[in-house]
């Protein structure tokens, strides 16, 4: 195809300023689409990398409450029935993971760790630096650690056969070390204990009903998984003989991370839907970036028209000049190929910090070279496409007279192009100011209780046995103001319950969250009593097994007067001494579930975590020295490890947060890509018709006449654009949001806003090459050489 390279130089040379407005347009669009599918590609490739992908499954939970629900954990106890009762199941790995304190020679930190059964190591591909993957797990009192905690523990030295103090309680041996993890698998450890360990400790409650485990099974390589999934589906509802309505089901590894939502029970989106519309974002944009290499080809089409006649007279055919055509449009691509890497290169750290992610180009791997000639094949293929078949069909009798073009069309091609690609741009830029409008209206929303100042600390080592003293010191030094213990922090929810009895309901199916607090839990977390009273264990010491309703759990019990009715969830029957104002515990975009606040009493062993109201009298700073150093006394063994709830309740929108920020930089670009191709076919445009321009200033018109002239037709194709791509966004947006059942609405006056700026980018592209064509000198421009 690359022939008489000479040639196809020698045009891109002549083409000077268009030439450069093609490489550039192009370059710009490839590298916003590549930056798209590098991260598709790595949401993509999650758990892709074991040897075993196509045997390795995620076990689900199928509960029927309301409706039917998916879950990806199952029972502590599912995995040995599933191991030892089903042949086709060769493997069964549970991975419940927590921050555990690792302990060296009086050097403490917390190591995320993932308590694993033996096969682990042999189901996934995680390589051993050090050790022997068939026996590193099997000692209770063993652990394995990845490459990077090894060196924090013991630096430089040989770790192999070491003792790690595990929570200031267990010593464990260091029988392995891993390869550090890649960031693409939906497991987050640095190091791995033996199952053994967690079941000797009861630090997972075995019910079969309490899905609370994420567990992996790997199936016979000639096993069906439908087959499998019939066979174990009735677990649930045998073991527990029938107390649970719930079922047990295999989804791929690999895709897990892609799913998350569910309908009726089958796993139908997720991140899946984001990336198949960025797909589609990243081909538009290439597309937009194509459509400007078309448009000027073609509308340069008389300054190639005669040397398509004499190729033809000289005896080439249609044939030939497509290929010359479509060599020079994918080796213009190929050259915009390479600028592209280099922009990527450049603006993949900003890319990362804006994603949160680790994402790179590796150019020495030969697959990422080949995706990429296939890349600019394609780029080079659907840019070259049009002019080719175009500009090969003239007539050789006609453009050598010099008469080829034809009658002006109404729905010229180029006049279509153009509208796609200001229809695109415009659906993207409505798109983004939706998804940010979506944040800001959830943002917005009344979360129920006061985020600023309050802080939460995990119920670490010591703290339980200390928790008065430490109360006392921290009230008494002025660096809080209230204190108090729950069972989650504010913004977890961590046990909820399905068969809640109530006076009429002997057994609901509708899930209701379970709080467990302590005293003060409404004066620390700011938190409004509508009806009734708080809990207060010293005046009312029945409150041990008293409880508190929000406004959503008494509208689904149907109390009209709840003061004194009795609930009855798994943790044992209580009576309702007041009612809450609804607080967001889960997803700021759902609406708030049924809660009942359960007061400590039999259940103290559920407070797992501290809150702490800092004084807002005091530097923030000051407050968090005195606390730490509260702490240090009495829980000396393990570090000060707070979190603000204000910016955990900030990371709820993180998604669409970086959702809406890709969106809008894609957007921009998108924009900008079209105005450059609209800039050039104006500045072509312009320049072919200077003669008429100046002929007509010379019979009186005016400046304003001329820039009508020339800006006219492409602001009726930007009006053509807005009127496109208004319904097509408030379709596409409408049915995102639907996603969420707390949602903003689309306004009317939005379309206006984002019809006006558009108006107004096209006029300032459009106008500023009219008015550098309108202000010329007539004498210059219809002079005879």
């Amino acid at each position: 195809m690359f022939y008489n390279l000479n040639i196809i130089f020698r045009n891109l040379r002549r083409g000077g300023f268009y030439s450069v407005i093609n490489i550039g347009g192009l370059a710009i669009g490839m590298a916003a689409a590549i930056l798209i599918l590098t991260w598709i590609h790595h949401e993509w490739s999650y758990d892709r990398f074991h040897a075993k992908e196509k045997q390795l499954y995620r076990v689900w939970y199928r509960v029927k409450w309301e409706t039917l629900e998916a879950r990806p954990n199952t029972s502590f106890s599912v995995a040995p029935i599933l191991r030892d009762d089903y042949p086709d199941i060769v493997s069964v790995t549970r991975a419940p993971s927590q921050n555990t304190l690792f302990t060296v020679d009086n050097f403490s930190f917390r190591v995320p760790t993932a308590f694993v059964d033996s096969v682990f190591l042999d189901m996934f591909s995680f390589p051993l630096l050090l050790g022997n993957a068939a026996t590193a797990l099997n000692d209770p009192l063993s652990v394995i650690l990845t490459e990077k905690t090894a060196k924090r523990l013991f630096g430089s030295d040989d770790p192999m056969g070491k003792s790690v103090l595990i929570n200031n309680k267990d010593l464990m041996n260091v029988t392995g070390i891993l390869k550090d993890i890649p960031k693409n698998t939906v497991f987050e450890f640095e190091a791995l204990i033996p199952i053994a360990f967690a079941e000797s400790h009861n630090m997972y409650n075995a019910w079969i009903g309490n899905a609370i485990i994420p567990t992996f099974a790997e199936i016979h390589p000639q096993a069906n998984k439908d087959s499998v999934n019939k066979a174990i589906s009735g677990i649930i509802r045998e073991r527990s003989e029938n107390e649970v309505d719930g079922e047990i089901f295999l989804f791929p590894l690999s895709e897990s991370h892609l799913y998350s939502k569910s309908e009726n029970g089958i796993l139908t989106g997720g991140l899946i839907d984001t990336l198949r519309i960025f797909g589609l974002v990243a081909f538009s944009i290439l597309l937009i970036a194509c459509i400007n290499f078309m448009n000027l080809s073609t509308a340069r089409s008389e300054k190639r028209a005669k040397e398509v006649g004499v190729r033809k007279v000289m005896g080439g055919n249609r044939l030939s000049l497509i290929r010359l055509f479509f060599s020079e449009s994918i080796l213009l691509a190929f050259i915009a190929g390479l600028i592209s890497v280099v922009i990527v290169l450049i603006a993949l750290p900003a890319y990362n910090s804006l994603l949160g992610k680790q994402l790179s180009l590796d150019l020495t791997d030969y697959r990422v070279w080949l995706a990429g000639l296939a890349f600019v094949l394609f780029t080079g293929l659907l840019a070259g496409s049009y002019p080719a078949f175009y500009l090969s069909s003239f007539m050789p009798v006609k453009v050598l007279k010099g008469v080829f073009r034809g009658k002006r069309q109404v729905i010229a091609p180029r006049r279509i192009l153009v509208i796609l690609q200001f229809t695109v741009a415009i659906v993207l830029i409505l798109s983004t100011l939706v998804i940010h409008r979506q944040v800001r209206y959830a943002e917005s929303r009344d979360n129920g209780y006061r985020k600023d100042q309050l802080i939460y600390h995990p119920m670490s080592g010591d703290i339980g046995k200390n928790y008065e003293l430490i109360k006392h010191d921290l009230l008494a030094s002025g660096a809080a103001t209230s204190v108090t213990r729950t069972f989650a922090p504010m913004t977890q929810g961590w046990a909820n319950a399905v068969g809640v009895k109530w006076r009429g309901e002997p057994e609901s199916k509708i899930p209701i969250d379970l709080f467990f607090t302590d005293d003060d839990w409404l004066k620390t977390v700011g938190t409004t009593v509508v009806e009734g009273r708080d809990l207060n264990f010293a005046d009312f010491p029945t409150d041990s097994t008293a409880a508190l309703l929000n406004e959503t759990a008494v509208k689904v019990m149907g109390f009209e007067d709840p003061i004194g009715e009795e609930v009855e969830p798994w943790s044992g029957k209580v009576h309702v001494v007041g009612v809450i104002k609804d607080f967001i515990l889960h997803s700021p975009y759902e609406p708030t579930v049924p809660m009942i606040i359960v007061g400590s009493g039999a259940n103290s062993g559920m407070l797992r975590t501290l809150h702490i109201r800092l004084n807002q009298a005091n530097p923030t700073a000051d407050n968090l020295a005195k606390a730490e150093a509260i702490f240090k006394q009495y829980n000396p063994a393990y570090p000060f490890e707070y979190q603000f709830i204000d910016d955990e309740y900030a990371r709820k929108f993180q998604q669409e947060q970086t959702i809406g920020s890709i969106s809008t930089l894609f957007a921009v670009l998108t924009i900008f890509i079209a105005c450059l191709g609209l800039f050039a076919l104006v500045a072509y445009m312009a320049e072919t018709r200077k003669k008429e321009i100046g002929i007509r200033k010379v019979l009186g018109a005016s400046v304003g006449n001329v820039m009508i002239l020339l800006s006219k037709e492409f602001l009726i194709m930007v009006l053509v654009s807005i009127a496109i791509a208004s319904p097509v966004a408030w379709w596409a947006m409408s049915r995102w949001l639907t996603s969420f059942a707390y949602r903003t609405n689309i306004p009317w006056w939005l379309f206006v806003v984002v019809g006006v700026i558009s108006l107004g980018i096209a006029l300032l592209t459009v106008g500023f090459q009219a008015v550098k064509a309108a202000t010329v000198n007539p004498v210059e421009s219809i002079k005879v050489e």
